[in-house]
């Protein structure tokens, strides 16, 4: 089978796999993201695997670049590319990205031993308190409400019940009304 018979058959069963799964996003149809844990879990992280065009017969493109893996250090990111590495060695000739995906699932808290989480909220925090005091005095200014007149407050309380509504039927058409001069024009 040639490269791109291959990876046309990956992609199929890829998709059909991760089918409804959260975790996983096909970014094209050579590139694709797992997410390894939880949505809030401190120890999840992303993986990005890339085809080359001779992927399976040459080894992936494996990423952990994504703004998801910001609290994560560059030296557990390089742990854990390189162990994915082994596994791309080992598996190299086939199909691997589902084994890819399963091996960093299964070896999660491995990978993520070492990990301590860089704490860029508090950063992002200071950033944003910095720049609070510049657009604070602009939200002081309230906007004005309309402003009705006596006449006007009268006339809108004359249209509606206690209660604010207005009452039922009020904007009905008289039907008796249009009965008689519809039947007008037709004699």
């Amino acid at each position: 089978m040639s490269a791109n018979e291959d990876q046309e058959m990956e992609l199929e069963a890829l998709r059909s796999i991760y089918e409804g799964d959260e975790s996983f996003r096909e970014l094209s149809p050579v590139s694709f993201q797992y997410r390894i844990g939880e949505n809030g879990d401190p120890k999840a992280f992303l993986i990005e695997i890339s085809w080359t065009e001779t992927y399976p017969q040459t080894p992936p493109i494996l990423s952990m670049n994504a703004f998801f893996n910001n609290t994560i250090s560059s030296a557990v990111k390089q742990s854990i590319l390189a162990k994915l590495q082994e596994a791309v060695e080992a598996n190299l000739g086939t199909a691997m990205t589902y084994t890819l995906f399963e091996y960093a699932k299964d070896n999660k808290e491995q990978f993520m031993e070492n990990h301590n989480p860089i704490n860029s909220a508090t950063s992002i925090s200071n950033i944003i308190s910095i720049e609070t005091p510049n657009t604070a005095p602009s939200s002081k200014k309230k906007d004005k409400k309309e402003q009705l007149s006596k006449a006007q407050k009268r006339k809108l309380a004359d249209k509606t019940d206690h209660k604010g509504e207005l009452p039922r039927g009020w904007n009905w058409v008289d039907v008796v009304k249009l009965s008689k001069t519809g039947s007008k024009d037709d004699e």
